[in-house]
């Protein structure tokens, strides 16, 4: 698996909390567009096919709490 990057991991941290995109990008200061895109991103690196999957896979790794 790749490695996150710090706005990755911060907004990784806010989709395990059942955040939605805009409610991300409202505390992160950044579009809906752009929050797509790190959503994205982590998907492929940490290889999950949803926010669901990327959650478990994301604990699993350790990558969160």
């Amino acid at each position: 698996m790749k490695k996150l990057t710090e706005t990755e991991n911060a907004v990784l941290n806010l989709v395990k909390y059942g955040y939605e995109n805009h409610e991300i990008a409202a505390q992160m200061f950044i579009s809906n567009h752009t929050v797509k895109a790190h959503i994205s991103s982590i998907l492929t690196k940490v290889e999950a096919r949803n926010r669901t999957q990327l959650v478990y896979f994301a604990m699993k790794a350790n990558l969160i709490d």
